[in-house]
């Protein structure tokens, strides 16, 4: 019955895409997850379809919608969370961030968004008529509950993914499928990491206990704690996380995770969506020790600070001299998205023995090769505000690392004047003084 259903429902790309109009907002492809034929088959109808607005995130190969259409009369792209592809249409005019607390986007989508059509990827259905989200858990569940038609195309690549909840649907909820056989997944190479990332994962590190619940995020320093974690002597450790990386692998295959301090989800690793090598997604596939989340599970503050003992590294692009933080933007410029940084750095304040770190190099360098400090005195004028001051709780560059909470403004200065690059500090010192944040001690 379950299999005549599915047969029934069997279409191609171009017959399923039928169902998108003029004016539809699509939830979208999210990061390892794009749907390939699917999105092919919607540039193909670009000349019939006026102002569709796409939306998704992370994304990690071209978008054939948006590749077919330089005008944005047909596509617009909507941005949950930018990734290198979708910066440099941001600067062509063709793709908008959306800000968000992540850990809220299965509400946005529930209570105040227009969702027309779910387009999404999803590993091949089970005996009992389930389809998993695989990769990505994260919304597609409320989207779904939204939308007037839902497609899902079956990558036979996809691992299926254990969970807690809302990381299936169920044929009967289902529109149209779309069979594109093995597909494999778009990786995502761990980003390497570099002396200056070793050495401020060489700070974070001691920070670490047997038995905490570790949250990371992407990038060259959380890959460098990554492994760092993988060839310490920690013991006992959980995960309870947004994104699922490789780092993660190691630190299984290490023998450095049990789970079994955890309080919630005792033994298995808590993630949102995975993005990474194939190594990661053999690791995932039908793996009883995973649970795929909806975000508002993984990421609201309350529920992951119920784990004692959680460790969230994240990195960030600045900061000034009062501790605010900015992960996402550089000036007006989008780099990147809030993500749910937010979400855990205030969870993992909370958390019993919990512990929020921020990291960042001390300098960048722009085009020109010019150095400049990432601590500044003052925002870059337009910069998002991803971290309020009195949230943040430990900062870290390769000259040390501080702890802000409950500092007073000539403190938190001080603070983050001593790990600035020696280069800028007398430098943030006038600005200090200019702001009347700067005190003279006897």
């Amino acid at each position: 019955m379950l299999k005549d259903e599915y047969l029934k429902k069997c279409v191609t790309a171009d017959e399923a895409v039928k169902v998108v109009r003029s004016d539809d907002w699509v939830e979208f492809a999210w990061a390892a997850s794009m749907p390939a034929l699917l999105d092919q088959a919607l540039a193909r109808r670009k000349d019939e379809l006026h102002n569709v607005n796409l939306r998704g995130g992370v994304i990690l190969t071209p978008i054939a919608c948006m590749e077919a259409d330089t005008t944005g009369e047909h596509f617009i792209w909507n941005s949950w969370h930018m990734g290198g592809r979708e910066r440099k249409m941001a600067q062509a005019g063709l793709a908008y961030y959306i800000p968000l607390k992540y850990s809220e986007l299965p509400r946005y989508l529930r209570e105040d968004l227009q969702t027309d059509v779910v387009a999404i990827q999803v590993a091949p259905m089970d005996e009992h008529g389930f389809f998993s989200f695989g990769a990505t858990v994260s919304h597609y569940a409320a989207a779904i509950e939204k939308a007037r038609a839902v497609i899902v195309e079956v990558n036979d690549d996809m691992p299926r993914v254990h969970g807690g909840y809302d990381h299936t649907v169920h044929i009967s909820k289902v529109d149209y499928v779309v069979e594109a056989g093995h597909k494999g997944l778009p990786q995502l190479p761990s980003a390497s990491a570099s002396e200056i990332d070793k050495q401020i994962a060489s700070y974070v590190l001691p920070e670490i206990k047997d038995g905490a619940c570790i949250q990371l995020g992407i990038g060259g320093m959380p890959n460098a704690l990554g492994q760092m974690i993988a060839t310490s002597d920690l013991k006992d450790l959980g995960i309870h996380t947004e994104m699922l990386v490789d780092g993660f692998v190691d630190m299984v295959e290490a023998g450095k995770v049990t789970g079994m301090n955890k309080q919630l989800d005792r033994g298995r690793i808590v993630f949102a969506f995975a993005a990474g090598t194939q190594k990661l997604y053999d690791f995932m596939r039908d793996n009883p020790s995973l649970a795929g989340y909806p975000v508002d599970y993984t990421n609201h503050p309350f529920i992951a600070s119920q784990n004692n003992q959680l460790i969230s590294i994240n990195s960030a692009l600045e900061i000034d001299l009062t501790g605010q933080v900015c992960s996402e933007s550089a000036g007006t410029s989008m780099i990147s998205g809030a993500g749910g940084q937010l979400d855990f750095v205030e969870a993992s304040y909370n958390s019993k023995g919990g512990k929020s770190f921020i990291c960042l190099p001390s300098t960048y360098k722009d085009k020109q090769g010019q150095l400049h400090s990432r601590i500044k005195g003052i925002m870059t004028h337009g910069a998002a505000i991803t971290d309020t001051r009195p949230t943040v709780q430990f900062v870290v560059t390769e000259f040390g690392k501080v702890n802000l909470k409950g500092l007073s403004t000539w403190q938190r200065a001080e603070a983050l004047i001593s790990i600035a690059h020696p280069d800028f500090r007398e430098e943030l010192i006038e600005e200090a003084k200019k702001q009347k944040i700067w005190r003279r001690k006897a």
